[in-house]
C-alpha cells in the first residue's frame, strides 16, 4: 500500500532559531512554528484556534534559517512528519515534530498597493481558502 508523510505549514516562529552542528559537521536548526486557524461559525461568532509545532531544519537551509529568521518571522516550511520516543521517570513518551525540506522565508508586513494585489509576494487568502 502507498503511504505519503508530507506537510506544509505556514505561520510564525515562537522563539529564535537555534542553531547547532553534529559531530560530523551537518548544520541543525531548530524552532518553534505558530499555525493559526481563524474562523467563524453558523452563528457568527468567530473564532481561532493556535497550534504549536517544533520543526528541525537541516544544512544549508538550517544556516539560513538561523542567519535571517528571529522570533516572529513569517516562514513557509515544507517537510515530513517525524515521531521521537524516550523514556521518562513517568513513563514511555513521544513527541511528533516536522522535519522540514523546504525553508521559504515570507515577508513580515504585506502593504496593499491601490492598483491590484499584496505587494512583496505574500499571499492574499482568505481564511478559509488553502494558498496552493
Amino acid at each position: 500500500m502507498p503511504s505519503l508523510n508530507k506537510v506544509l505549514l505556514m505561520g510564525n516562529l515562537t522563539r529564535d532559531p537555534e542553531l547547532r552542528y553534529t559531530a560530523s559537521g551537518a548544520a541543525v536548526c531548530e524552532f518553534g512554528l505558530a499555525v493559526n486557524r481563524k474562523w467563524t461559525g453558523k452563528d457568527g461568532k468567530s473564532g481561532e484556534e493556535v497550534l504549536f509545532v517544533d520543526v528541525t531544519v537541516w544544512g544549508k537551509s538550517g544556516q539560513a534559517a538561523s542567519e535571517h529568521l528571529n522570533k516572529g518571522s513569517p516562514v513557509f516550511i515544507e517537510g515530513r512528519l517525524k515521531l521521537d520516543t524516550w523514556e521518562s521517570p513517568q513513563g514511555k513518551r513521544s513527541k511528533i515534530s516536522v522535519e522540514g525540506e523546504s525553508c521559504q522565508f515570507l515577508p513580515n508586513k504585506a502593504v496593499p498597493d491601490s492598483t491590484g494585489p499584496v505587494q512583496d509576494g505574500a499571499l492574499d487568502v482568505a481564511d478559509d481558502e488553502i494558498p496552493f
